[in-house]
C-alpha cells in the first residue's frame, strides 16, 4: 500500500516567510520547531511528584481493600 505524500524529502529550514515563534509553516499545517518547554531536572521532578502521588493513591486503594476482606471475614464469624 503506498503512502501519499513524499517522505524522503529533507525538512526545508525555516525561512522568515512562514516562520512565526518556533512554529513553521509546510503544506498549510504547522510544524513545531521550538525546543522542548521543560529541563531534564525538571522532568524529573515532576515524575518523582507523579511517582508520589500514585503511590499515595496506591496505599489508600490497598486500606480500602484489606478493609473489605476483614469486614467479609468477620460476616463469616457471625454466621454459625
Amino acid at each position: 500500500m503506498a503512502r501519499k505524500g513524499n517522505y524522503n524529502q529533507k525538512v526545508k529550514q525555516p525561512s522568515p516567510n512562514n516562520y512565526v515563534d518556533g512554529l513553521m509553516i509546510r503544506d498549510g499545517r504547522l510544524i513545531n520547531l521550538r525546543p522542548p518547554g521543560m529541563m531534564g531536572i525538571e522532568e524529573a521532578a515532576m515524575y518523582r511528584k507523579e511517582m508520589k502521588k500514585q503511590y499515595k493513591i496506591d496505599t489508600i486503594a490497598d486500606g480500602i481493600e484489606r478493609a473489605k476482606m476483614r469486614m467479609d471475614g468477620d460476616r463469616d464469624i457471625y454466621e454459625m
